[in-house]
């Protein structure tokens, strides 16, 4: 089983992208094969119909073309002003157009980290509904992470990582149904 993870955030620092390489080192503990990947890497523009128009930009059939190869995405999203990310929200708004839609079909599971009480649950749900309309299964369980800047050791990695864990292994076995 082939599973594609990133964070729906650009700093560098990020607490999801921590939490996003978190479920890498876990899902290959689990013996499925992982890999991270940081959206810095595919510089999309704002999604334009005029750019639309001219052709679905390079770095997006690069990204659908690395979705269409994998069983599965984990994604981790930072809540911004209780909603989905705009990074985010622009990555799937380009997957959308080029067609096929490589999204269609695929099980993904949602992540949050949020340095507030909430763990990111708001983004979460809100994030639900694109991927949901672009015939993606959207696994029912998720998690936030809440008091993110706390939960992870200096070296990156999660102090406590058995809900996660145990979270992951529940979706593996659900996609391998």
């Amino acid at each position: 089983m082939k599973i594609l993870i990133f964070a729906g955030s650009l700093r560098v620092d990020s607490v999801n992208k921590k939490n996003a390489r978190e479920a890498v080192r876990l899902t290959s503990e689990l013996g499925a094969e992982a890999e991270f990947i940081d959206l810095r890497d595919y510089p999309m523009p704002p999604y334009d119909g005029d750019i639309e128009a001219q052709g679905i930009p390079e770095i997006v059939k690069k990204l659908s073309a690395k979705i269409a190869a994998v069983d599965a995405l984990i994604i981790s999203t930072p809540e911004y002003n209780a909603s989905i990310p705009g990074t985010l929200k622009n990555v799937i708004d380009w997957l959308s157009r080029d067609k096929p839609v490589t999204m269609n079909d695929k099980h993904l599971l949602l992540l949050a980290a949020s340095p507030g009480m909430f763990g990111g649950m708001r983004a979460l749900w809100h994030s639900r509904q694109p991927f949901e309309q672009l015939g993606v299964h959207v696994y029912p369980e998720m998690l936030g992470l809440k008091d993110a800047y706390n939960a992870f050791d200096a070296s990156g990695k999660l102090k406590d990582d058995k809900g996660l864990k145990t979270l992951i292994e529940k979706f593996i076995k659900h996609v391998g149904k």
